[in-house]
């Protein structure tokens, strides 16, 4: 037992891997090895002639592939994937090993990149000609780390440039400037004409840097951004000071916007509403983050496309039968979407 124990140790000093033995080979290769044998076989000779049982015995491989990785069945529509194993079986290269994991992420990706290089280069040759847009945009990934998309736009298209991860960066106006500085230095100060950011306070003040630095490029706010802003102060009214004139003009649509938020999440966050819901209306309701440019005009637009189906809904046996859910929030979706008196069913949105 000590000796054992003294070898296992041995091994997870040195690194050695785990491996995990594969299933064992299907009918398809069990047929092979009798045919190899000189056992008689069932397969005839047409399928034989074209290697059906090897074909099947790939297809099988292929398949563990994708199921023992997880990856999408999208991917086997990727016209690569299919390139890759035409070439394959129409070239003798017996003994190919496929790259492996460094390989892939070191050489063959340098190769990649210096492959899309060249494919960008008569684009880049415009901006000498043309002038170019620097446009920057921060955004999120999947895991929450904050990053900065820098990309070129002129009169033959947009290019992606790169993008800066600032996770741990205080992103104050001289921190984005000098990010803009690099990539101006990059593609050439004297081929570019202005820069776009969005109507934050930092960015404008990184703006505000880079004209005094550059005299002839120019910081332009990004106009869907500024529609967005217009926009959200509209529908969403506060009667402040200095703003009566447009609460009074514009607190319908707030009101509507909150009466459809509250429906809308009663009906998503209850399950058995949710199935009466599916059963009368082929779409689905949008929850629809408040960053994305005109969220209450998106999810006001659904509710008027679904607005029968959720007054068929309202006023069906079912909804009257289920009697588990909150009778408050229930009677209120069903005065604001059936009553001819309240502002969701008269409004000019719905």
């Amino acid at each position: 037992m000590m000796k054992l124990l003294e070898e296992w140790e041995k091994k997870k000093k040195e690194g050695a891997s785990r491996e995990v033995p594969l299933p064992c080979q299907s009918q398809t290769g069990i047929a092979i090895e009798s045919s190899s044998k000189k056992r008689k076989s069932n397969i005839s000779p047409i399928a034989k002639s074209f290697n059906m049982n090897v074909r099947a015995q790939l297809d099988e491989e292929i398949a563990k592939m994708f199921y023992t990785d997880g990856l999408p069945f999208n991917f086997a529509r990727n016209p690569h994937y299919q390139r890759a194993f035409t070439f394959a079986a129409t070239h003798d290269i017996a003994g190919y090993v496929p790259p492996g994991y460094n390989k892939l992420r070191t050489s063959l990706l340098l190769q990649e990149k210096n492959n899309v290089d060249k494919l960008l280069q008569p684009i880049k040759a415009t901006w000498q000609e043309k002038g170019v847009t620097i446009v920057c945009d921060g955004w999120s990934d999947p895991t929450r780390k904050p990053l900065i998309n820098f990309m070129a736009t002129s009169g033959n298209g947009p290019m992606f440039l790169k993008a800066v991860n600032c996770f741990g960066d205080v992103k104050d106006k001289f921190f984005i400037a000098n990010l803009m500085k690099e990539v101006i230095d990059e593609v050439g100060h004297q081929n570019v004409v202005q820069i776009i950011t969005d109507n934050a306070s930092n960015c404008k003040g990184a703006g505000e840097i880079i004209e005094s630095m550059y005299p002839h490029i120019y910081w332009t706010p990004c106009v869907v951004h500024t529609l967005n802003l217009a926009l959200k102060n509209i529908c969403s009214a506060k009667n402040i000071e200095g703003n009566e004139e447009t609460y009074d003009l514009c607190n319908w649509i707030t009101e509507i916007h909150g009466d459809a938020i509250r429906i809308k999440n009663f009906i998503m966050n209850h399950n058995m509403r949710l199935v009466i819901f599916q059963r009368y209306s082929p779409l689905k309701l949008l929850s629809v983050a408040d960053t994305r440019f005109a969220s209450i005009i998106v999810m006001l637009k659904r509710f008027k496309l679904i607005k029968r189906a959720l007054q068929a809904m309202v006023i069906s046996d079912e909804w009257a039968s289920y009697k588990e859910d909150d009778t408050g929030k229930a009677n209120f979706v069903k005065e604001k979407l059936v009553s001819d008196d309240c502002s969701l069913t008269k409004s000019k949105v719905l």
